[in-house]
């Protein structure tokens, strides 16, 4: 596969993952698969490390970008619930955001290092 394609791949797979997230954040709760509903904070944290992870092996060359992006992700969602009439925003929903978009980033970071690169090197093929 070439890097080419795999860069695509991971491109694919960081937009339908915010797209996904958007949809399940903004659906009334009764809708929500009862196979995702555990711990709110618990589901704010690993998909947003998720999002995280996957943003970084997209995006390699726009690490900052991507870390802020997130950031206002995660806000614009706490925000958007509040519009809605069945959610409401939370900024501890926020910081469990952040800390889910801290722990994969440091993931990438660990995974980056053991390939003998840094995360922040700007390198195209990390």
């Amino acid at each position: 596969m070439t890097l080419h394609r795999v860069r695509v791949f991971w491109k694919v797979a960081f937009w339908v993952l915010v797209v996904l997230t958007t949809v399940m954040c903004l659906m009334p709760n009764e809708q929500v698969p009862s196979s995702l509903v555990f711990w709110d904070k618990a589901q704010h944290t690993l998909g947003f490390a998720a999002l995280a992870v996957l943003g970084l092996l997209a995006y390699p060359l726009a690490v900052p970008r991507v870390l802020a992006g997130l950031l206002l992700f995660g806000a614009g969602i706490e925000y958007a619930q509040t519009l809605t009439g069945w959610r409401q925003g939370d900024w501890m929903d926020w910081l469990a955001d952040a800390v889910g978009i801290a722990l994969g980033t440091a993931a990438v970071a660990v995974w980056a290092r053991v390939r003998g690169r840094s995360l922040f090197a700007g390198n195209p093929e990390t």
